[in-house]
């Protein structure tokens, strides 16, 4: 079971957002390097948006409705 990145961000929030989508819809997701993105400022540093490889298809079918 390993982890993909679905998507990098420039923002945590919205990063945070999608997140919560994906596991609404039942999908577990984390974000990465949050962290680091705080300390250097927003814009700066991506996020990662991260799913387990078998996920992926499903949770960019998610997202893709949800927007």
């Amino acid at each position: 079971m390993a982890l993909v990145t679905l998507e990098t961000l420039f923002d945590p929030v919205v990063a945070e957002i999608m997140r919560m989508r994906l596991e609404a819809g039942g999908i577990e997701a984390v974000v990465f390097d949050a962290g680091i993105a705080s300390l250097i400022g927003p814009g700066l540093s991506g996020v990662r948006l991260m799913v387990l490889d078998e996920d992926a298809a499903a949770a960019r079918s998610l997202l893709a409705a949800t927007e």
